[in-house]
């Protein structure tokens, strides 16, 4: 076998940032309507896409967000170890915490006071190149900009890009004539900084004990079930002095990143590890590594059919077959990438049948509101994914192949705003969108559509990473 990739950087993790990233432009970029229901949110069935909290069922679509929750939680414990490895004390990782919340949390108010359709319900050519500048404010704002620029040059760009959003927001006149408003916020992005915050404050005070870890999400899942019950539970729940920012119901997504720093832990000890030039030497033949790759794709898409077609006890019991049937490709691991390994399906297989164990519960899994079947379930196939993706990346050293997702990975943010207010724009000023509409209406072209748009936005965000311009959040 041959030799893992001896990068100091989890190369599978960000290429797994990447797919919830790009999976995201392209659940946002898809037509509407015409496609089938599994194309989009469980709860948003076509033709109307009208929410039906009632509507039981696990899509692709569904899976985005909590891939780029676990992501977010498995990179706390290696950038956080990192930070004590260099001798930085508890009071300096805890500024450096709220720095990043800070960072989050204004990305997010910024971010969605500039959206084209904020600005303005019904966007005309103004709207367009305001957001359009919006994307170049909010790049030099938070932009990582190279050593190789002077210090003053770097530092007057980002106080200029700030000084300028800043007026812009505080001057533009949004709907109903209210100007600039913390509540008007990406709540996506709201409830990442939450999680981030409190899933690094979590992992700080527990990284040497990871009962007490798995003691506090016992903790949280008690006083998740209290709250939906009178009592003073529910009502400190539903409590909070800074609402815009924080409200108690964002912490029940630890359920994904907690996990997700248990992860992050295994990661930390694999790339520590002081023999890994030797990791050629493993006790599993070539024939393994592809049947869990083939093994971890293929539970996924067999809960995402049978969750979505609700063959709920047959998709269990199949899963349960495969799962532990799946066991006897981890035995007697050698070295510490086949450990790695053995370690993450492990740890897989139980947040899977926990799930779902947990699916008839709450009516079913759902995204919104989100059950606790589709935590856990969520987290099993996203630590699958990341199976898959390490033996593709580590063990058969085919970075190559997933360049894109890791280039993505590493500059999540750029995805995250690049088609609204990148190539959106472009598209409306021009006037190319209601072409591509038009030539773009059958379900295979609509899909199609999609995926030529989702390769424009990571083209741009690799080409960055590329260069070496990170957005800092």
């Amino acid at each position: 076998m041959t030799s893992p990739n001896l990068s100091k950087r989890a190369d599978a993790l960000d290429a797994l940032r990447g797919f919830a990233v790009l999976t995201m432009v392209l659940s946002g970029t898809i037509a509407y309507k015409i496609l089938p229901p599994w194309m989009y949110h469980a709860q948003l069935p076509p033709p109307t896409h009208k929410f039906n909290g009632n509507l039981p069922g696990l899509t692709w679509v569904d899976l985005v967000f909590p891939l780029f929750l676990f992501a977010m939680g498995a990179a706390i414990p290696l950038a956080l170890s990192g930070k004590i490895a260099r001798g930085w004390d508890l009071k300096k990782i805890i500024v450096s915490i709220l720095i990043r919340f800070f960072l989050l949390g204004s990305f997010a108010i910024i971010l969605q006071h500039l959206r084209p359709f904020t600005l303005n319900p019904t966007p005309t050519s103004q709207t367009w190149w305001m957001a359009f500048a919006g994307f170049f404010i909010i790049f030099f704002m938070y932009v990582r900009l190279p050593n190789s620029i002077l210090p003053w040059l770097r530092k007057s760009l980002t106080l200029a890009a700030w000084t300028l959003g800043i007026i812009i927001i505080a001057n533009w006149q949004y709907v109903k004539g209210i100007g600039f408003d913390l509540k008007r916020s990406d709540i996506i992005l709201v409830v990442l900084a939450n999680v981030a915050f409190f899933g690094a404050i979590i992992w700080l005070f527990t990284r040497s004990n990871l009962w007490l870890r798995l003691g506090f999400l016992g903790l949280l899942l008690a006083i998740g079930l209290s709250s939906n019950d009178d009592g003073w539970i529910k009502w400190l729940w539903n409590q909070s002095p800074v609402p815009w920012i924080f409200q108690f119901d964002y912490l029940k997504y630890l359920f994904i990143a907690i996990p997700g720093t248990i992860v992050g832990d295994l990661i930390c000890s694999w790339l520590e590890l002081p023999d890994r030039k030797d990791e050629s030497y493993g006790n599993w033949q070539a024939r393994n590594f592809y049947l869990i790759v083939l093994l971890s794709f293929a539970i996924n898409l067999i809960l995402l059919i049978g969750l979505q077609g609700r063959w709920v006890w047959q998709t269990t019991l199949f899963t349960a077959v495969l799962g532990l049937s799946g066991l006897t490709l981890f035995k007697n691991p050698g070295n510490g990438a086949e450990k790695l390994l053995s370690q993450l399906y492990k740890w897989g297989i139980f947040w899977l049948f926990l799930g779902l164990l947990f699916e008839p519960y709450q009516g079913g899994i759902k995204k919104d509101s989100a059950t606790y079947s589709y935590f856990f379930v969520t987290t099993g196939m996203a630590i699958l994914l990341l199976i898959a993706f390490t033996i593709i990346i580590d063990v058969w050293q085919k970075r190559s192949w997933m360049a894109l997702l890791i280039d993505n990975g590493m500059n999540p943010m750029i995805g995250y705003m690049g088609f609204a207010n990148l190539i959106w724009p472009i598209l409306r000023l021009n006037d190319w969108e209601s072409k591509i509409i038009d030539f773009t209406s059958t379900p295979v072209m609509g899909f199609i559509r999609g995926v030529f748009y989702t390769l424009i936005v990571a083209a741009v965000a690799s080409l960055l990473t590329k260069l070496k311009l990170f957005l800092r959040t």
